[in-house]
């Protein structure tokens, strides 16, 4: 029988003995091993991370090792094991479940924790036989239960690994929900967060802990010294995620096994755009290959197994929901900005698809807007990602599509609380523009919308701000793959409207779009000067080999339109 998609699988001995399909990871853990006893790793969301932690147990835990070979014979690993394999008492904890329940924040997170020590205690019960077992299980302290395994584990040479998934998801929720004030409560003096973590510390072997933020750490670190942060160490860049031969090997499986029909090069190339593009570690920008989203690649395979066709929606909902969750970076970016000099740091990267960042690798949360922990923060919630380097600071850019369209929607919410735009109506015209040809409403629309928002109106960086929303309401254009910024005969288009013709094969019309900017103390011989340069800009563009293979099969139109200040004063089609 044909292995199953893992789509929505987290755990690993249930994804082999259900037998889904595995990227084996397994060649990690020697590094590992030899690195540290005490080790740290951020990655943004839905990149595997829960995967390979629950690998990380079923290896290390004693009261598994009977199943190594069936569960780790056929991986790498398997061939290769280590000294340490089956050797410890494994301590599992997944901070993301830490605050459920009615009670308060630390009532919820102390019968988290008890239920997991419990768990250990029966799982290792053998190991603990004569030692008032029954009573500490009785025991409605967390705390106490670790002062006893402590101890106990101690005086009879019991090794212990303590493995942490979403270690910052308890505290994270806290931050964006409830504010600065109850975190710092929680992770300073003798918050109860903090005096677990102080527990921790000395008291295993090893310990492995992952999550997608640096702030808890930083806030946690004179409680609980990290010896070694991977996050950046090239030799981990490609630890989490898929890299296109990982993904090669998957999708070539399901086609031996004829469950997946259609071209793989093709199906990658349609991928690309929307999910690769990772790159974690500055060391590896010329070496390793990027890295694509596991979540997205199994969303997309399980899709084309399913129907034999790719979604309409290239973005999983679920991914949306993740986003949807970092809406207080966008408000956390405005008040920073506020009377300020300067354009938010979220509007700057949607204008510019880039931006120069000192890569933090911890900050406290009280610091949390400051332009360069703000930047970084973005990176590891995979919102930015390495792509280059000037001078001695990264040059970080938005991933891909799937990301772009997070911005585009945290800067559509910004503007719709100045001036609301009708989105329907919106949508209307972006209907006339693809398969009618009727572009001018379109533009004219978000032109006046453009004029009448305040919060642009007033700000002094004219052009990029510009730029910003027209992206954000041209980004509802689901039939075309908004391309900022394309390279063509020897110069870069502000827009290109590239027809998604595999998921819209009616859409009629593409087009190139240059948008022109001048102050409003400009004089109309600087006006005529400027749209002559973009007519002739338009109509080099126009003549690239590359248009013409990227619009086979639509009406190309190529539009100038510029502004004064806020007012439209030329909308034009150059031909």
């Amino acid at each position: 029988m044909a292995k199953g998609i893992p789509y929505g699988i987290s755990d690993f001995s249930r994804l082999i003995d259900q037998h889904y399909y595995y990227v084996d990871k397994t060649h990690f853990i020697p590094q590992i091993e030899d690195i540290a006893n005490y080790l740290f790793l951020i990655r943004p969301r839905r990149f595997g991370k829960s995967v390979f932690l629950t690998m990380m147990r079923a290896y290390y835990d004693i009261s598994q090792k009977d199943r190594f070979e069936e569960r780790f014979g056929n991986l790498w690993i398997g061939k290769h094991p280590t000294k340490l394999q089956g050797i410890y008492q494994v301590l599992y904890f997944d901070f993301s479940k830490a605050n459920l329940g009615r009670g308060s924040l630390e009532d919820n997170f102390n019968n988290y924790c008890c239920i997991q020590l419990n768990d250990f205690f029966r799982n290792y019960a053998d190991y603990y036989q004569g030692e008032g077992l029954d009573e500490i299980i009785a025991s409605t302290e967390a705390a106490e239960k670790l002062h006893w395994l402590e101890a106990t584990a101690r005086r009879l040479g019991h090794l212990l690994y303590l493995i942490i998934d979403e270690y910052d998801n308890f505290t994270n929720v806290i931050l964006s929900e409830q504010g600065k004030n109850l975190f710092r409560e929680l992770t300073h003096a003798s918050g109860f967060y903090r005096e677990y973590f102080k527990q921790f510390k000395g008291m295993f072997e090893r310990i492995f802990m992952m999550g997608v933020s640096p702030v808890t750490l930083d806030d946690l670190s004179s409680g609980y010294n990290i010896d070694w942060n991977i996050s950046v160490d090239p030799h981990f860049n490609m630890m989490m995620g898929f890299s296109e031969t990982d993904v090669r090997e998957m999708f070539r499986y399901y086609q031996e096994e004829g469950m997946l029909k259609g071209d793989i090069d093709a199906m990658i190339e349609e991928m690309k755009p929307w999910y690769d593009n990772y790159c974690f570690a500055e060391d590896s920008l010329k070496t390793d290959p990027k890295m694509f989203n596991c979540d997205m690649t199994l969303y997309y395979l399980r899709h084309r197994v399913s129907f034999n066709a790719s979604p309409k929606e290239l973005v999983d909902k679920n991914i949306r929901t993740d986003y949807s969750k970092l809406k207080m970076l966008a408000r956390l970016d405005h008040e920073s900005t506020m009377g300020g000099d300067r354009m938010s740091t979220i509007g700057e990267i949607a204008a510019k698809g880039e931006i120069l960042v000192n890569l933090h690798t911890s900050f406290p949360a009280e610091k949390i807007a400051e332009p360069d922990n703000f930047r970084s923060l973005l990176y590891y919630y995979g919102l930015l990602t390495m792509c280059g380097t000037r001078g001695d600071r990264i040059v970080m850019c938005i991933p891909n599509n799937c990301v772009r369209e997070q911005y585009f929607g945290f800067l559509r919410e910004y503007y719709q609380q100045h001036h609301e735009v009708h989105l329907p109506h919106l949508k209307d015209l972006i209907d006339d523009m693809a398969f009618d040809g009727q572009w001018k409403p379109l533009f004219e629309y978000i032109a006046q919308a453009y004029k009448e928002n305040s919060a642009i109106r007033d700000s002094i960086a004219g052009e990029h701000n510009l730029q910003g929303f027209f992206k954000a309401y041209l980004a509802l254009a689901s039939y075309y793959l908004v391309q900022p910024e394309l390279e063509m005969n020897y110069g870069y288009c502000d827009f290109f409207l590239l027809p998604d013709k595999s998921r819209y094969p009616d859409t009629a019309y593409s087009y190139i779009l240059e948008l022109k900017y001048l102050p409003r103390t400009a004089t109309d011989k600087e006006l005529e000067e400027q749209a002559e340069e973009g007519r002739r800009q338009l109509k080099q563009y126009s003549r690239d080999r590359k248009v013409f293979a990227l619009c086979d099969g639509t009406v190309l139109r190529c539009l100038l339109l510029q502004f004064k200040g806020w007012e439209l004063v030329k909308c034009e089609e150059v031909k």
